[in-house]
């Protein structure tokens, strides 16, 4: 008898830790999907908080956020000087071959406001930088499928013919972010990207940016210089222009350099070259070179680098 009740009692003993245990799985088996549910709000507060600060970074430099029009902002006045980034960048598309440069179109009398860069339909084209989508849209005789990024540097990046869109407008994007597909929609004769970096509107090169041979940027930033866009174009093209065959081509080009004889003058820095004789080919001196960019007699230059000689 004694035997049965010890028996019993060790039984109920084991069974109320065995219930105790279970209550305890149980609770924690509870509170795992309450866990993730945490884990899952503070992610998306911490988005939240990292997109409210990304688009007021991104719309610190410019007086209205539309989705509209790419130059938005042809009346506005800009800043004299202004020193923008490149780091953190990312190649829009591993492709290396230009297709069309920059400048002005004899053949179309027209400006190109960008680069035209070649790539396959169907090739993924990704964000330069960090940024928020201002423009997702079509536009029929131009861009075709394009998007416009605003990014924090204080540039506006674009993306023309694409054949697909992989984002919307105001998503925010981090640079090396898929953002499209690479096509030939819009007004355009073979599958490429037009690729185009603004500055509150204003077009720059991005050949003074971007090293597409090389895969990489020109420098670590690039400062922006307030001047009107198309006397820079006429000016950029003229030497390539006046070794033309055609007369009048070489004529018009040599009259476009001295319209932007008043104008900057860059010169990106090729292997080989020293002070000495990019201050010579510019007609300047060494210490005026220097003086206007802010290095030193003793500076290492680097291929590529962009410096101001007038």
């Amino acid at each position: 008898m004694k035997h049965n009740i010890l028996k019993i009692g060790i039984l109920l003993f084991s069974g109320l830790f065995s219930f105790q245990g279970m209550d305890a799985q149980d609770l924690m088996a509870a509170q795992a999907p309450v866990d993730r549910q945490l884990k899952a709000v503070d992610s998306v507060s911490l988005q939240r908080a990292i997109k409210r600060e990304l688009s007021v970074t991104v719309s610190d430099l410019y007086p209205t956020w539309t989705n509209d029009y790419v130059n938005a902002y042809k009346d506005m006045a800009k800043p004299t000087d202004f020193k923008i980034s490149l780091q953190g960048f990312s190649m829009p598309t591993p492709s290396r071959q230009i297709t069309s440069r920059y400048g002005y179109r004899s053949s179309f009398r027209r400006n190109h406001y960008g680069l035209d860069i070649k790539v396959y339909t169907g090739d993924t084209i990704y964000a330069a930088f960090d940024g928020k989508a201002r423009i997702v849209s079509y536009e029929r005789r131009g861009y075709g499928y394009y998007i416009v990024l605003r990014h924090p540097n204080g540039l506006e990046t674009v993306y023309g013919h694409l054949s697909k869109q992989l984002i919307a407008e105001n998503d925010i994007v981090k640079s090396g972010d898929p953002i499209g597909l690479g096509g030939s929609t819009g007004r355009s004769t073979g599958s490429h990207l037009h690729f185009e970096t603004r500055f509150l509107g204003e077009p720059i090169n991005p050949e003074l940016l971007f090293d597409f041979p090389n895969q990489d940027v020109t420098n670590d930033y690039y400062v922006y210089h307030n001047s009107r866009g198309v006397e820079n174009f006429q000016w950029a093209n003229a030497a390539e222009a006046a070794n033309s065959s055609n007369n009048s081509q070489a004529n018009s080009s040599r009259k476009s350099i001295s319209l932007a004889s008043s104008k900057p003058v860059y010169h990106k820095v090729r292997k080989g070259d020293t002070l000495f004789s990019i201050a010579k080919k510019n007609s300047i001196t060494v210490d005026q070179l220097c003086a206007l960019n802010g290095i030193k007699k003793k500076s290492t230059l680097r291929a590529g680098q962009i410096l101001k000689c007038r």
